[in-house]
């Protein structure tokens, strides 16, 4: 099969976010290799995370690219839902668990998406089979968009918010945190009559 531009967008997205899942995770001072260290007021940024943060950067612009050229051209595809769907999640979800690790976010932050994303994505696969779509809120794409400005600032030291000690990255990500628990609910409200129904 011959994938469509979008498509093929998504495929290098998820590359992209694997390479830096692998990135983030490898223990590389046990393998000798010592990224080198940027002092900024009382921030330290390791090259790491900002190589991290440029994949991530990467991804995030192409996550609206591949769904603008998609909607616009009309080349949406069933593999490209599916494929967008992971590379998001591997993206994102993947990445807050690496941070919770690391200890720059609350633990509590990835548990509450991951879990969100679950009831999500089980009541639109419900409500699917039923042949029952509903569209995503605002609050959703809001959502989205706190998190991935959120993330970016964090791996780049909260660059330039740093220098008046002001934790726009962590304020970012906890009012995605909240948006998609409030999307969360929203999406189940309105699914819930297509859950519970025979048909």
């Amino acid at each position: 099969m011959k994938m469509n531009l979008p498509n093929k967008i998504t495929i290098a997205r998820i590359i992209i976010a694997v390479l830096m899942i692998i990135i983030l995770l490898i223990p590389w001072h046990d393998l000798g290799v010592n990224f080198s260290e940027y002092y900024v007021k009382d921030t330290v940024i390791s090259l790491k995370y900002i190589i991290a943060g440029i994949l991530f950067l990467i991804g995030s612009v192409s996550d609206f690219i591949d769904g603008y050229i998609a909607r616009s051209r009309n080349l949406v595809t069933d593999f490209g839902k599916v494929a967008d769907a992971i590379a998001d999640k591997i993206l994102v979800n993947g990445l807050l668990i690496i941070l919770a690790y690391d200890r720059l976010i609350p633990i509590l932050i990835p548990v509450v998406i991951i879990t969100r994303d679950i009831i999500v994505d089980s009541c639109k696969m419900i409500s699917g089979n039923k042949g029952k779509v509903v569209a995503a809120s605002k609050l959703g794409k809001l959502k989205t968009i706190c998190m991935m400005v959120g993330i970016t600032l964090l791996l780049f030291g909260n660059i330039p918010f740093v220098f008046i000690n002001v934790p726009v990255d962590l304020i970012l990500i906890l009012i995605a945190t909240v948006l998609s628990v409030i999307s969360g609910c929203q999406y189940y409200y309105n699914v819930k009559p297509y859950l519970f129904s025979e048909t």
